[in-house]
């Protein structure tokens, strides 16, 4: 007895400290055990789960007529990493892999079920980048142009040579120099300067920094930022707004990797990755002799352009859920998400601020929606208003119909094509999923595989 309590004890441990979900029932689907791993990937406290019917806590779509415990028992035969999803407890699909087993006391009679599940969240998400989502640091897209941005990064990552990234004023620029800083083997800082936010005095010690006693008020030396990216990477946004005479230097730095901080005599050395940016028309200003031509041929090494949002609208809803969950983990807050027509407005709108504007906004819709979803009421007037033309409506009809067509067809795909289950996933009658399937020329998959017309 002693022996068999030890083992008991020595599973339970085990049993606890594994990450996948386990949960037993008895003959009448009753949970008879429900592990840690099950608590946290259902937010079902276990105190609640033991007890109530599985159907009732481990919400799946395939509870209803192809459930693998069912099998299993009905079989005697184990089903193995069956994919699905179930509805945790805040409401929201979890992609799971499950696996079960029979449970049978020591004379061999079955007495009920055992099922472990797996949350398949993250594998998912790798499986939505590969098909069309792709992720880099905080970058985030499903637009083909900037994918190929993502391909060629690892490649410019990897070398030392300088790079010029070109882009309208909040297209991520400084996004994309960090990226290339992170995936560099550099193990130095990532130090930026806007060179517009600065008069050409404070920029010049800004970058090179000074010695004591080199103007008054320099009390100490002062690194400049040159001397503080030393091992890794500095970039310098607004390279176009630099003067002449700063210019030169920065030639001089690019060239022979020295400068020379205000008041001293004596040369110094970086090794400092440099990534430039500017939204101008750098061959527009040197016909105008306010660039240098030579420098120019200096930062161009490697050349980059981001698309402006308006050429990239498939990745607003990306970039909207992206902003509500940085917001609700830096002000502790639960918004929930933000309605269709509020996002279908987004999604019309043209974006002269690009995505800095559209963080803006979403940022202060944030502070007006308490712990809602954003509805169109929390969106700034100057959107709202638009939004009343007949041929914005037009726009808005447009950009709801590809949000509707890109959910249903998510949810179709996470449900293997069973409509029923789609029609619950999304919250729908199955009627208005069919009319919405037709309406929006959706095809689905045949029995061959092939796809086929909708209805």
């Amino acid at each position: 007895m002693g022996k068999r309590a030890e083992a008991g004890s020595v599973t339970e441990t085990i049993l606890e400290s594994i990450s996948d979900g386990v949960f037993t029932v008895d003959n009448q689907w009753h949970i008879t055990s429900f592990n840690r791993a099950a608590e946290e990937i259902t937010g079902v406290p276990r105190s609640e789960a033991i007890g109530r019917r599985c159907a009732e806590v481990f919400r799946s779509n395939m509870c209803d007529g192809e459930c693998p415990l069912r099998q299993t028992l009905e079989s005697g035969k184990p089903q193995i990493g069956t994919a699905g999803y179930m509805i945790n407890a805040k409401g929201k699909p979890v992609s799971i892999s499950v696996s079960t087993a029979v449970l049978r006391d020591r004379d061999g009679k079955i007495m009920g079920g055992a099922e472990t599940f797996r949350d398949l969240t993250e594998i998912e998400a790798l499986r939505q980048e590969l098909a069309g989502r792709h992720r880099l640091g905080e970058l985030i897209s499903r637009s083909p142009q900037m994918h190929r941005v993502f391909e060629i990064l690892p490649a410019i990552a990897a070398s030392p040579s300088t790079v010029m990234i070109l882009g309208e004023t909040g297209t991520g620029k400084e996004l994309v120099a960090r990226a290339i800083h992170s995936m560099s083997s550099r193990k130095g800082p990532f130090v930026a300067l806007n060179c517009a936010a600065l008069p050409d005095t404070l920029l010049e010690s800004e970058l090179f920094g000074y010695k004591a006693g080199a103007f008054t008020g320099a009390f100490k030396d002062k690194p400049g930022r040159f001397a503080m990216a030393r091992g890794g990477t500095i970039f310098l946004d607004e390279i176009g707004e630099i003067s002449s005479a700063l210019q030169v230097r920065l030639l001089r730095v690019l060239q022979e990797r020295t400068f020379e901080p205000l008041g001293s005599n004596r040369p110094e050395t970086t090794d400092a990755r440099v990534v430039v940016a500017t939204n101008r028309d750098l061959m527009a200003l040197i016909g105008k002799k306010m660039f240098r031509e030579d420098l120019y041929y200096r930062i161009n090494v490697m050349q980059l352009e981001l698309p402006p949002l308006r050429q990239r609208k498939e990745d607003i809803p990306l970039l909207v859920e992206q902003f509500i969950a940085r917001f609700n983990k830096l002000q502790g807050k639960q918004v929930r998400g933000i309605s269709p027509e509020a996002l279908a407005l987004l999604m019309a709108h043209r974006w002269p601020g690009n995505i800095r504007e559209l963080e803006n906004v979403i940022e202060r819709a944030f502070i007006l929606c308490g712990d809602a979803a954003i509805d169109m009421a929390h969106l700034p007037a100057e959107l709202t208003m638009f939004a009343a033309t007949d041929h914005q409506d037009g726009t808005m009809r447009m950009a709801h119909d590809t949000l509707d067509s890109q959910a249903i067809q998510a949810a179709l795909k996470r449900n293997q094509y069973n409509r029923l289950a789609t029609a619950r996933e999304l919250g729908i009658h199955k009627t208005t999923l069919f009319r919405k399937i037709k309406k929006l020329g959706i095809n689905l998959p045949g029995r061959d595989g092939r796809h086929k017309e909708s209805l």
